[in-house]
């Protein structure tokens, strides 16, 4: 038996925001606790939904301290926050942190016995569903809207908290491309790849099935054709709309079956580091594809360079797999991700506590080989 766990609701296209007229009276919510960040504010980003809400004469107020990588501190201040506000709907308006900080917020509010945070680590076993949360991303890779799992990080002791909880999913998201065209390059790149990693991780994961395959495939091919076109020029809707819409469909597969060391190296490079978590994944994807050959059907690698249009007829499986690992660093150096984790402060003295954490990551167990501390600690150097 397999379970699949999505939102109630989502609507996607540019200038789906406007939904939010209707969806907010027909839910009798009365007042609006935003929760947002400062980029997202000075952009004017904000103001697309705070103009909807007045027209309405809806109540809001506007929760922004949240960073990137949001700490245990963000998601507390938010909590004390929105019992101050009495508002009976949390709006996330930004990127994954900010929807990531917004998930935390909702599920201590309805299950008080998780207010350190921290006890959310891992499976966290909530027993009530989380505080109403509707979610509006303003980029195109975390898929947090759509997901299970968020990310909060420690940072007494520098992890990033995998959490994951059914309970904690918005009970309607709105994925509006719209709101993503002031995305800077350099942001369209990193999430753009986070989304990418999402797709091949989840095809590749040991829990992967045939339906969630389905979204994974894709979701690459066409991430692998849009993503470039929004980096290059972010006004294109087309290519907006296109890479909102792969990165949600994604996160509808990844959720649900799982993802691989990627992530489990990526998030202590954030939680230690502070390094993005596109860039973080960016970087590593095609090492450790390249580590996972032999332990995955290499007809999933056929499929992942089918994706990028090449005619694998002729080729073998195993030419098919090292393609396609070339495909996806190509890719990467098309939209400027660094190549090196030491060009974003990394050391070889860090190696040893970044292995161990990323052994112990949630995310670790579903990777199709086995892994250990010292073969981490190997990809890492390669890295370096």
């Amino acid at each position: 038996m397999q379970r699949y766990i999505f939102n109630e609701t989502v609507y996607l296209g540019q200038d789906s925001r406007f939904c939010l007229k209707d969806e907010l009276k027909d839910r009798g919510f009365k007042k609006v606790l935003l929760v947002s960040d400062s980029t997202i504010i000075k952009s004017k980003v904000l103001d697309k939904i705070t103009d909807i809400l007045e027209e309405e004469k809806i109540r809001y107020q506007i929760y922004s301290d949240v960073v990137p990588n949001p700490t245990v501190e963000n998601v507390k201040n938010g909590l004390k926050f929105l019992n101050k506000s009495k508002a009976d709907v949390i709006i996330a308006v930004g990127g994954g942190s900010v929807i990531d900080c917004a998930k935390a917020i909702s599920i201590i509010k309805t299950n008080k016995e998780f207010k350190d945070v921290i006890s959310l680590d891992g499976l966290a076993n909530t027993k009530n569903r989380a505080f109403p949360l509707i979610a509006i991303p303003t980029t195109a890779g975390t898929a947090a809207e759509v997901t299970i799992n968020y990310v909060i990080t420690d940072t007494s002791s520098h992890k990033k908290m995998v959490c994951v909880d059914p309970h904690d999913i918005p009970i309607m998201s709105i994925v509006d491309a719209s709101l993503m065209k002031s995305l800077p390059p350099s942001v369209t790149a990193s999430t753009g790849m986070d989304a990418l990693t999402h797709a091949i991780e989840s095809l590749l994961t040991k829990g992967a099935t045939d339906f969630s395959d389905m979204f994974a495939i894709e979701a690459i091919k066409t991430i692998v054709k849009y993503l470039p076109i929004a980096y290059k020029d972010g006004n294109n809707i087309l290519a907006r709309e296109k890479m909102a819409y792969a990165q949600y469909i994604v996160g509808m597969g990844f959720s649900n079956v799982g993802l691989g060391i990627v992530h489990s190296m990526a998030h202590p490079l954030g939680g230690r580091f502070n390094i993005a978590h596109g860039i973080a994944n960016a970087i590593l994807l095609p090492t450790v594809m390249k580590y996972n050959i032999e332990s995955t059907s290499k007809k999933k690698y056929r499929l992942i360079l089918q994706c990028f249009e090449v005619d694998t007829n002729k080729l073998s499986d195993e030419e098919c797999a090292k393609l396609a690992v070339k495909k996806v660093k190509e890719l990467s150096n098309k939209l400027n991700i660094p190549k090196t984790i030491a060009e974003l402060g990394v050391t070889k003295d860090a190696l040893d506590i970044l292995s161990e954490d990323a052994y112990h990551d949630i995310c670790t167990g579903g990777n199709p080989r086995q892994t250990s501390v010292e073969d981490i600690k190997k990809l890492y150097k390669s890295l370096l």
